[in-house]
């Protein structure tokens, strides 16, 4: 199969283009999302020192808690700043395997944006900071691991784009979820209008954009917006069994898997396809290729090393 694209000329002119826009296009993220968050990073360091934004790693697994129960962990401008270093951190520790995200408290994964700061803020500082959360969610969605997040109730506007970004996302029975932005008189600027849609559809994504209306969690997991409900008290152990699977998996499989799913979506059907057999073939040059097609022919469990 690899000998057939290399004899065909035409397709070697496609896969170098899809190649040199994958590598433009991801240049140009990473330098957007590091200027939208240095912008506020002067800001967040005269603010107060205490945490915003809470981290430990257990088993391979970094945990994210949004500490802002009293305001339902609503995104501040330094909340983001935080989540945005604590990504980062988490982002080079090889020690990480996977990120869960979830909220403080008992009520609130996040409930959204600092309306407090909207209703003072003049609109280039709403642009600036939707812009900071828009990077911060890249950041998410690029991390190059696995990431989850557990909504342990309220997922509101930018909270629920903040989830959206997730890789995965895993809701107790009592969460609600929804952009209520229009209600307000705002609207979805955290990711929620291009996210959303390709999650749910672009009907259902409009319903719930232009209605601000909330659904429940099984409501949410029938359109496709949540991948599990729990019952409450397990939600973060059901949260954990899930990585937990999926990093039973060859570890480079699983990250190749992800980044052809994420870029493919931005590409013409058929340089989607061509990625993901581009990735194919890297995938078979790893040992853990090897080794899973040797123990599937022995009927033995593979031993997989991320090489």
């Amino acid at each position: 199969m690899i000998q057939t694209f290399q004899d065909n000329h035409l397709l070697r002119q496609v896969r170098a283009a899809v190649h040199f826009w994958h590598l433009i296009s991801r240049e140009a993220l990473v330098n957007t999302t590091n200027q939208c968050c240095a912008k506020f990073k002067q800001e967040s360091q005269e603010m107060s020192n205490q945490d915003k934004v809470q981290y430990q790693t257990k088993k391979g697994i970094g945990w994210i808690i949004l500490n802002r129960p009293e305001a339902l962990n609503a995104l501040s401008q330094e909340l983001l700043q935080q989540l945005a270093s604590i990504l980062d951190e988490a982002k080079t520790d090889d020690s990480v395997r996977a990120v869960i995200i979830t909220g403080a408290g008992e009520k609130a994964f996040s409930a959204g944006a600092d309306i407090k700061f909207l209703n003072k803020a003049t609109s280039l500082q709403v642009r600036d900071y939707a812009r900071l959360a828009v990077a911060v969610n890249n950041k998410i969605e690029n991390l190059g691991k696995i990431v989850v997040a557990a909504i342990n109730g309220y997922a509101l506007g930018g909270g629920l784009e903040l989830a959206e970004a997730c890789m995965l996302r895993v809701a107790a029975r009592h969460a609600r979820l929804g952009h209520p932005e229009v209600h307000i008189g705002a609207m979805a600027g955290f990711g929620g209008t291009t996210r959303l849609p390709r999650l749910v559809g672009k009907g259902r994504a409009a319903e719930l954009l232009l209605t601000g209306n909330l659904i429940s969690a099984g409501d949410a997991q029938h359109i496709g917006l949540v991948n599990r409900v729990t019952e409450t008290e397990d939600l973060f152990q059901e949260t954990e069994n899930l990585v937990q699977e999926i990093l039973s998996q060859a570890p480079i499989s699983v990250k190749m898997t992800w980044e052809a799913i994420h870029r493919g979506q931005n590409l013409t059907l058929e340089e989607s396809t061509l990625l993901g057999a581009d990735y194919f073939g890297l995938v078979a040059s790893t040992e853990d290729f090897r080794e899973g097609t040797k123990s599937f022919l022995e009927k033995a469990t593979p031993s997989y090393k991320g090489k």
